[in-house]
């Protein structure tokens, strides 16, 4: 069963698993809406696709009903509250424990408050009570699952290649150079992703029968920094780019949606680059997963798709 079936990491996981022929696996689609575009594309793939809605229960209850495993995940950014995403955590670990899964694997995120307590002024305290909301309310929720006594892995996500092709991507400054600008400090490293590569990296979790249950998984494609993103990033358009480092409480003050969460978010990466990429093993994951994409494989297949604004 595939939570969140017609978004980013849910989609990347059903299709994954719809591909793989010898997977062992059929896939069951969870999505609010099986009428969409995206539901029914899974549909033609051999997904059986089910309405699942977290603020209606007994639709998740049903949806996970009989199913081996799970990949389980929430969006916070469909609402921006930590509170919300926690109450639909509690759903997803009620309704996986009351179908007896075998194996879920929970996309899920560092809870920043660890490394950084909250007592610690370098940062604004977001919602009350977190560094970096979408990370923290995620992280905090493992412990549901532990205490609930459902078998899963933990697989701690980490930032999307996909970023680039969006806000995140390189813009044409003032006097005309293409620039990637980032609340990231010089020198410093960001682990990123092909997030195809959640999924990918979920069905080998699931096709290695009880091997990570009770584990964490760190993942990434790549460490590199602003610069090496910058560098590679202009030899795949064929332009040179350069990396702006913006400070963390200037990217604060600019108004940018969610601005005051992505500095916070960026300044963990920054100020805890050797914790947080130390536990994302780039070789440990290609024994897992040997498809994963580095952000050299990740830009051949996309370099096309960058909007150069």
């Amino acid at each position: 069963a595939v939570t969140g079936a017609t978004g980013a990491q849910g989609g990347g996981t059903a299709r994954a698993i719809l591909a793989d022929p010898d997977s062992g696996f059929t896939v069951r689609a969870l999505t609010r809406n099986p009428d969409s575009p995206a539901a029914k594309e899974l549909a033609q793939l051999g997904a059986e696709v089910v309405r699942a809605d977290f603020y209606d229960e007994p639709t998740v209850h049903e949806a996970l009903e009989g199913a081996y495993g799970a990949f389980l995940v929430t969006n916070f950014w469909a609402h921006g509250s930590a509170a919300k995403e926690r109450e639909e955590i509690e759903v997803l670990v009620r309704a996986a424990k009351n179908a007896g899964l075998r194996h879920a694997v929970w996309s899920t995120l560092e809870d920043t408050r660890e490394l950084l307590p909250l007592q610690d002024e370098r940062m604004p305290v977001l919602q009350e009570k977190y560094n970096v909301p979408h990370f923290d309310a995620k992280g905090e929720s493992n412990e549901l699952f532990r205490q609930a006594g459902v078998p899963t892995t933990f697989l701690n996500t980490t930032f999307y290649f996909e970023g680039f092709l969006s806000a995140m991507g390189p813009k044409r400054a003032e006097d005309g150079v293409l620039t990637l600008t980032l609340p990231l400090e010089d020198g410093k490293l960001l682990a990123g992703v092909d997030v195809n590569d959640i999924g990918r990296t979920s069905l080998a979790i699931l096709k290695a029968d009880e091997r990570f249950i009770g584990q964490t998984v760190g993942l990434a494609g790549d460490h590199l920094t602003g610069a090496q993103y910058a560098q590679k990033l202009g030899a795949a358009i064929g332009e040179p780019v350069r990396f702006q480092s913006v400070p963390y409480d200037v990217f604060r003050s600019l108004g940018v949606p969610a601005g005051e969460e992505i500095a916070n978010m960026f300044q963990y990466y920054g100020d805890f680059d050797q914790e947080f990429t130390g536990a994302r093993d780039l070789n440990l994951l290609r024994e897992i997963n040997p498809a994963l994409k580095s952000f050299d494989d990740w830009l051949a297949e996309n370099a096309a798709n960058i909007q150069l604004g």
